[in-house]
């Protein structure tokens, strides 16, 4: 059953391809089924190789389905191949299910778009981008799907060109991406040369022989995937482009933040784990990037005003959390929180996309208000997805959130008490997105007489992931660990990744001590007290925030400003670039080539203006010359 494994693969493909070719032929009704289904196909083919794989031993649990050969040049030989395992089909469930999910609610949302085909070719695109990214079995294929995921989030992120403010954005996240996947290619030619092999199985079994731990070449190999991950999980310094993605339509933002593209960073590094495990320093690098980008982040949002731009942030501090997980060694916790975070991010933006269709456009939270009695699905759905990012108790982001401080206590107490302000902050920014706009009295009076509750082609998909980012923390209880014990052979099933991984969960595992419920508790009492303080402070006595703001004085610009980190970019790399560009144009393009070019041309145009002199079209005067000529001719003879 696994030989069929690429039809994962072939569905989104075949809809990428018959929507592209004859979208506009078919039609919009047409285009709406046909987008949806090709990726509710490649769900149906991940929930039946998941219940496939879960009916094996552990040990048996990893399959290789080699579809081509892809080069063969040498020594050197890559496969067309996939990697069906645990972590494989985890990840391909999460982006085919909560991907299904924003296809059906982009059917509403979009209806009215020009170029509706176009969208959903785009959005089938990066679907199977996507797979192809998690389901490779080489370094060199999951760079493909690498790749492909950035073009297709150039594509959709500035989907209306026409903005400029949309075409700059998706031309920013095109550009720095650059940079991190420039350290991916270099950690590949790195493996190839020090290793003979991109398969991830080849790879992992040669490592600890070849390099050991603490080799050079490893350290080298693993810092560059860490550069690769910051551009595509959007963290410190790279995560400036993710921001400005909310430019493109709604359900773009949900598909990149909740499912796709910033997760692949923290999957590289999962799937890396064994690299990690032999160069212990750069893997604290992860955990200290994503500890100090989680409360980064978390601070931004609290003070951003677009409801999509909360998001935004939110979804950098929360694969901060992540970074934080993979970088002590608790990777199938950084799965567990991807996997929640999937459901209740997409619901956020989805949520908030509804928002957006109710009030024509308008993100703006200054200027709502009381849209609970105009829009009561919207706003419970909305509720229940803040309420998980929070962390409030006996939902999902709750448990999978207390997995990640619980193994970051472990490892430095520190990085727990970075990652317990940072849920602090969590609390308060989640549930200021939810009282502002939904409680209180209606700001804009206008603005709130014209709002409505979204078609059900949008409430649906709220309400089904409203379940999930309730429900799907469950499987990580303490108790039943269902998550980490499925994931637990990837990491740590081969004698080589259980010698080298040396993380957190390998010691913590067995049993769970009792201060981890202590420290469960203190994570709850954050999250209700951050929820609390936040009614206090846009419920009850509204003042308040805005006296916090004055009394913080030049910090509270500061990060009402962000920091001003696009600004330094812009002076200290864009501008002098620009710069340097706009001297290249005027000096070396147009004065140097341009110059010397011109300069050709007018000697050219003299000599032939001076040539053009002796064509007077009198005959007499051609006879003498020839005569002349001959004269000439001849006494240069004789005198020979």
């Amino acid at each position: 059953m696994f030989e069929y494994a690429w039809l994962m693969l072939a569905f989104p493909a075949l809809g990428t391809l018959i929507i592209a070719l004859f979208g506009t032929r078919l039609g919009k009704r047409v285009v709406g089924v046909l987008a949806p289904a090709m990726v509710a196909l490649s769900f149906g083919v991940a929930v039946w190789l998941f219940v496939t794989l879960l009916g094996l031993p552990a040990e048996e649990r990893s399959h290789e389905v080699t579809l081509w050969q892809w080069m063969a040049t040498g020594s050197f030989k890559v496969d067309v191949a996939l990697l069906i395992d645990q972590l494989s089909i985890t990840m391909a469930l999460v982006v085919t299910g909560v991907g299904f999910l924003i296809h059906v609610y982009s059917v509403g949302y979009m209806h009215d778009d020009a170029r509706f085909p176009r969208f959903f070719a785009f959005l089938n695109f990066f679907i199977l981008m996507m797979l192809t990214l998690v389901l490779a079995n080489n370094y060199l294929l999951l760079y493909v799907g690498w790749e492909g995921v950035g073009l297709a989030s150039y594509l959709l992120i500035g989907f209306w060109f026409e903005k400029p403010s949309a075409a700059d954005a998706g031309k920013k996240a095109f550009l720095v991406n650059r940079i991190g996947d420039f350290g991916l290619a270099l950690a590949i030619m790195f493996i190839w040369t020090g290793l003979g092999s991109l398969q991830f199985t080849q790879v992992f079994s040669r490592a600890p022989e070849v390099w050991g731990a603490g080799n050079a070449t490893v350290k080298i190999v693993t810092m560059l995937l860490l550069l690769a991950a910051t551009g595509k999980s959007a963290q410190l310094p790279l995560y400036v482009w993710l921001p400005d993605a909310m430019e493109g339509p709604t359900p773009v933002s949900a598909l990149i933040h909740a499912a796709t593209m910033v997760t692949a960073g923290v999957y590289m590094t999962a799937r890396s784990a064994v690299l990690f495990g032999l160069a212990p320093t750069s893997a604290m690098w992860v955990a200290v990037i994503g500890a100090v980008t989680a409360l980064y982040a978390a601070s931004i949002a609290l003070t951003q005003v677009d409801l999509k731009r909360i998001l935004a942030y939110s979804t950098i501090s929360q694969l901060g959390y992540m970074f934080l997980a993979v970088g002590v060694g608790a990777y199938a916790s950084g799965i567990f929180h991807l996997a929640t975070h999937a459901f209740f991010k997409a619901l956020l933006f989805l949520a908030a996309g509804s928002v957006m269709h109710g009030l024509h456009g308008e993100l703006d939270i200054r200027k709502m208000g009381n849209l609970r009695a105009k829009m009561p699905t919207t706003y419970w759905t909305f509720l229940v997805g803040a309420a998980a990012l929070a962390g409030i108790p006996l939902l999902s982001g709750f448990f999978s959130k207390d997995e990640i401080l619980w193994y970051a206590w472990q490892k430095s107490p520190v990085l727990w008490l970075i990652g317990l302000t940072t849920a602090a902050l969590t609390a308060i920014y989640s549930f200021r997105a939810v009282f502002v706009p939904f409680w209180g009295q209606e700001r804009d009076k206008k603005l709130h007489h014209h709002a409505h509750e979204s078609p059900k082609a949008m409430t649906v998909p709220l309400v089904i992931l409203a379940i999930g980012a309730a429900l799907a923390g469950y499987i990580g209880l303490p108790r039943l660990s269902l998550i980490e014990h499925w994931l637990e052979p990837v990491f740590h099933g081969s004698e080589t990744a259980a010698a080298v991984a040396g993380s957190a969960e390998a010691a913590a595992t067995a049993a769970h001590s009792p201060i981890e419920w202590v420290l469960l508790g203190v994570s709850a009492l954050v999250a209700l007290g951050g929820a609390y303080l936040a009614y206090r402070a846009y419920v009850v006595n509204t003042d308040w925030p805005k006296r916090v703001r004055e009394s913080l004085g030049w910090f509270a610009r500061l990060v009402e400003n962000k920091y001003y980190v696009d600004e330094a970019y812009t002076a200290i790399i864009v501008q002098p670039l620009k710069d340097i560009a706009g001297w290249f144009a005027r000096t070396v393009d147009q004065r140097g080539i341009d110059g010397a070019v011109n300069g050709v041309a007018s000697v050219t145009g003299w000599v032939g203006a001076q040539a053009r002199k002796l064509q007077t079209g009198l005959v007499g005067l051609y006879a003498l010359s020839i005569l002349f000529g001959a004269v000439a001719l001849l006494a240069w003879l004789v005198v020979r």
